[in-house]
């Protein structure tokens, strides 16, 4: 271990409590310290007369003490008046000790910075950082002054002091934070060095520009961003590299099963799914591992995909397995395959957590022995006590649910048998190509990007939950020409018992005013069968309204619903509220989704909603979405190793994305050794947990 690697309690007045408090800031090394970089910069270069102040500007002031007095108004106040030879100007503290009072003794030279304003002096200071001085001449900052990341009973002063320890180290011993990224890739790709970006974010002169480095423009942060990503795009590259050194089976084209499956449809497929499976046949019959995403609007029929997929498997002698995040997707999935493949003579097997007893055991034994050949189930599918007999494709649906090393462990599955499994992932929500690039660097990349023929755009409206009873009004009529409708209740609180409780208040309410219709109510409290007999009542006609929470957000197919009302939609992402419109507009009628708010909304609601007002297109909708709220909410917290990253952000870094995927090309060919390290360096232990899956 190095001296940059060693511990933060080596670094002086570094004790145990300090250590638990830069722990929550992730840092543990000194050499964390380093990339913990400031968040702004505060000019203390020179010394602004009185007479120059500005309201509103931050400047450092110095000025002899003429008064210091106890005020008493609304609050008692310490009032400091200061002069030098321009003017006059106060400071006020609001909390103060005698103490204080009395180091501003009449005559005393003090230097103090903070931002002025509009008082009932004239222009005051509250509570600014100060200093007495005993030299006239005492020099002002060199650099400027860093703001860093902090956390609860951590000031500022004490992190720039430990910062200072940690570059004077790095200062002392160089070599023990190397340059990893070799200089003739630096000067392709146009790359100050590490030691000088460093150096300059952590103590930028006073001449540095800025607004680029508020807006993380400038070069030194650029290089640090450029840096981060490559180590995580190396490190899913070397999961795909791992994969693909094993050997996959070799599944047969264009099988029989398939050519009946397709016959038994009561539609054809559009031209983008037959480009899609084309792209998955390529890869199955290869022997290598198919490692591939396929992303697909809400209804342009990834499940049919995914079921073409797996009939090649079952064809070639192995079973497929489908992973889906909640049980309710999970259901929809076993149903439309078991609807599908029991003609075809598949035995087709559900498998969730709340499977108990002798159900389970004799689900898992057709699964060890291969009567079940596809099987369709929760993250259960890849707990301990599941075996697989033969599995030779795994489908994962909703990958950002999912971590990587979940996704990850349905492989070992099959590698228990000798086999490395095809992968096959798919995503109703769309993903901004810049995401795509980072997120799924393992993996390759299809998309269905047409809708099947005779789909209606839905059409949306924003409407003030003060016209709820207009709203219900419109419900009245849809279910009287015999469509259906639902009506989604959003999170209220972070509590499921609370959010499904509003959920009961809603139907009950509804019933109230909707006597001649039938209400049903879905959450996610219920037990599993009672959702699904819901839901089957919902899809035979025999309920006119649905109420349900966000559980219905993906997978629900009822061509008959033509209306969707989404109860204070401000509260959800772009990407879920065009998830949960995509319930509706499933056939050939005119559909129509309510989006029914609590004014006043904000300008960042306003502007989700009227892009939902604006567009049906799911792409356009995830990039909007990536904008206004940032990568890690787009692809959810799950996605190990890309929210949380320390420098870089895939919003504003998104042009660094296809320079790092052509350096991480350059850099495996040219310097391999650099690797690893460069992994570690950014990644630490989520590194090893990538290496181990």
């Amino acid at each position: 271990m190095t001296r940059l690697e060693a511990s933060i309690t080596e670094l002086a007045g570094v004790g145990p409590a300090l250590a638990e408090k830069l722990a929550r800031l992730n840092i543990v090394s000194i050499a964390d310290l380093l990339f913990h970089l400031p968040l702004r910069y505060q000019d203390r270069t020179h010394i602004t007369p009185i007479a120059a102040l500005r309201s509103g500007l931050e400047s450092v002031v110095e000025g002899e003490v003429t008064a210091a007095d106890v005020i008493k108004g609304k609050r008692l106040s310490l009032l400091v008046r200061i002069k030098d030879g321009s003017g006059i100007v106060s400071l006020r503290f609001f909390h103060f000790a005698p103490a204080q009072q009395k180091q501003f003794a009449r005559g005393a030279r003090v230097r103090f910075f903070g931002e002025a304003r509009a008082g009932s002096t004239g222009l005051e200071f509250y509570h600014p950082e100060y200093r007495l001085l005993n030299d006239p001449d005492a020099p002002v900052e060199e650099t400027l002054t860093p703001i860093y990341p902090t956390t609860e009973g951590l000031a500022q002063p004490r992190l720039r002091g430990l910062i200072l320890q940690a570059l004077q180290r790095f200062e002392a011993h160089p070599d023990e934070l190397p340059e990893l990224i070799p200089e003739p890739l630096r000067v392709r790709f146009r790359l100050p060095g590490l030691d000088e970006s460093l150096r300059f974010l952590h103590q930028p002169p006073p001449d540095a520009p800025l607004d680029m480095l508020a807006d993380g423009h400038h070069p030194a942060q650029r290089r640090l961003a450029l840096e981060e990503l490559l180590a995580h795009q190396l490190s899913l590259r070397q999961i795909r590299e791992r994969i693909r050194e094993d050997s996959a089976p070799q599944l047969p084209a264009g099988t029989s099963l398939q050519t009946r499956f397709l016959a038994g449809l009561p539609f054809a497929l559009t031209g983008a799914q037959h480009r899609v499976l084309s792209e998955i046949g390529r890869d199955v019959v290869s022997g290598v591992p198919m490692l591939r995403l396929v992303q697909g609007d809400v209804g342009s029929g990834k499940t049919v995909v995914a079921a073409m997929a797996a009939l090649q498997a079952i064809a070639g002698d192995y079973q497929a397995a489908m992973m889906a995040p909640t049980e309710l997707l999970a259901e929809q999935h076993f149903r439309s395959f078991k609807h599908w493949f029991e003609p075809l003579g598949i035995d087709v097997a559900w498998l969730s957590g709340k499977l108990k007893g002798k159900t389970r055991l004799d689900t898992k034994a057709a699964i060890a022995d291969g009567r079940a050949q596809v099987i369709v189930g929760t993250h259960a599918l890849f707990q301990q006590d599941v075996h697989f007999h033969r599995l030779g494709l795994a489908i994962i649906d909703e990958q950002h649910r999912f971590g990587v090393h979940q996704r990850l462990a349905l492989r070992e599955k099959g590698e228990s048998a000798g086999i490395t499994p095809h992968q096959l992932i798919m995503t109703a929500t769309p993903i901004p190509r810049t995401l795509a690039m980072s997120a799924y660097a393992d993996l390759d990349l299809s998309v269905i990007d047409e809708l099947p023929p005779g789909r209606t755009p839905v059409k949306t409206v924003a409407v003030a939950d003060e016209r709820r009873g207009e709203v219900i009004e419109r419900i009245r009529n849809a279910c009287r020409d015999g469509r259906q409708a639902y009506w989604v209740c959003t999170l209220i609180e972070e509590s499921e018992a609370l959010q499904c409780q509003a959920a009961e208040a809603t139907r009950d309410a509804l019933v109230m005013a909707l006597p001649e219709f039938q209400v049903g109510l879905v959450h996610g409290r219920m037990k599993s069968a009672e959702k699904a007999t819901i839901m089957a009542a919902f899809k035979a006609g025999e309920l006119d309204l649905l109420v349900a929470t966000t559980v219905i957000e993906v997978g629900v197919d009822v061509p008959n619903a033509s209306l969707m009302i989404i109860e204070n939609p401000e509260r959800l992402g772009l990407a879920q509220l065009h998830q949960l419109r995509g319930r509706v507009g499933r056939g050939r009628i005119e559909s129509f989704c309510v989006l029914l708010y609590h004014p006043p909304l904000s300008e960042h609601s306003r502007e989700r909603l009227a892009v939902m007002r604006e567009t049906n297109d799911g792409f356009r909708i995830a990039e909007k979405d990536l904008e206004l709220r940032g990568p890690g909410e787009v692809l959810g917290t799950r996605q190990t190793g890309l929210v949380g990253m320390k420098i870089a952000d895939l919003e504003r870094d998104r042009n660094l994305l296809e320079p790092v995927k052509a350096l991480s090309t350059a850099l495996l060919a040219q310097s391999p050794a650099c690797v690893e390290p460069l992994i570690r360096r950014w990644l630490g232990d989520k590194a090893n947990r990538y290496g181990q899956v």
